[in-house]
């Protein structure tokens, strides 16, 4: 029976012990305090928790935290007041100090946040505002991860993500980015014709310039046609007048050499009187001797031998 009881008390006391085993994920870092004052930090792995002398005062995740602050009114540089939504990304980095340091991290951040950005909008005008959203960001991140240092927080990344402006200036700009817009367009749409007629223009000039070259090469052509055909026509004309002049000396070369004798004038004298008889003529002078025309005859027959040679020479000199 006693024995029975010792094993009841002992699976009851392993049983306590059991209960009291912590195990601390990858993510998380608990802050442990005992009898009262700071006593560890644990990180992920299997802990001991000592009954009614250790108590765990808090559990820190340490992913990174995203928090969206809702719209903040600021006034700008130029007295206009805007809307600015921020996201801040942030970390615990010290769960001992984020446990001792801050009542409420959060809504010490987005107090922080909200400050710091009326500080750095202060100082900017409405159109720097629109168009700085770097430099915010990056001022901002800055002045809050100094500020925050303490806590045990580290602030990774701030970022402005809306920036509302009023309604009258909104429409306004609406307006200007409108006549903008069509400003462009007229723009591009001029651009556009122009580039339009200096191709047409040049798509003209390229054309003229190649009918002139054109008819420059046809105008040679004719030419040069016509150059040919009076060159040919000439040579023509010259071998023509050639083979004439080598005709006639040819012939007086051939009666040259004949042997003409002055009986042969005599005979041909008197072919030529009977010939004379034969025609229409009604009246007919002879000349009393015969022997006159063959005297004639060898005087012909000088003649047309000295004619003869000179023909031949003219002919050979225009050969050479």
């Amino acid at each position: 029976m006693i024995f029975l009881i010792l094993l009841l008390i002992l699976v009851a006391v392993v049983v306590y012990v059991l209960g009291h085993i912590r195990v601390v994920s990858q993510s998380q870092s608990w802050v442990v305090e005992r009898l009262g004052s700071y006593y560890a930090t644990w990180t992920n792995g299997v802990h001991f928790l000592v009954p009614f002398v250790d108590n765990v005062v808090a559990k820190n995740s340490l992913k990174e935290q995203v928090m969206d602050f809702p719209p903040q009114p600021v006034i700008t540089k130029d007295n206009v007041t805007i809307k600015i939504n921020t996201v801040v990304y942030s970390q615990v980095t010290d769960s001992k100090l984020t446990t001792y340091g801050i009542e409420n991290p959060v809504a010490a951040l987005e107090n922080l946040t909200a400050t710091t950005l009326r500080n750095i909008i202060g100082d900017l005008d409405l159109d720097e505002t629109l168009t700085s959203r770097d430099i915010i960001n990056t001022k901002m991140r800055t002045i809050l991860d100094g500020a925050t240092d303490k806590w045990g927080i580290k602030v990774n990344r701030v970022e402005v993500k809306d920036i509302t402006p009023p309604a009258e200036i909104q429409n306004a700009m609406e307006k200007q980015m409108k006549a903008e817009r069509e400003r462009r367009a007229q723009v591009l749409a001029a651009e556009g014709n122009k580039k339009a007629a200096i191709l047409q223009a040049e798509g003209q000039k390229e054309s003229q310039i190649l009918q002139a070259q054109a008819d420059k090469e046809s105008a040679i052509q004719v030419a040069e046609g016509q150059k040919q055909s009076r060159i040919l026509e000439a040579e023509g004309q010259a071998e023509a007048i050639r083979q004439v002049q080598q005709a006639t000396a040819d012939g007086l070369s051939a009666i040259s050499q004949a042997d003409v004798t002055d009986q042969t004038l005599t005979v041909k004298g008197l072919e030529a009187v009977k010939q004379l008889a034969d025609g229409q003529a009604t009246k007919l002078v002879i000349p009393s001797e015969l022997q006159n025309i063959a005297s004639l005859g060898s005087v012909f027959k000088a003649s047309v031998t000295d004619d003869a040679a000179n023909k031949k020479q003219d002919a050979t000199n225009e050969q050479n």
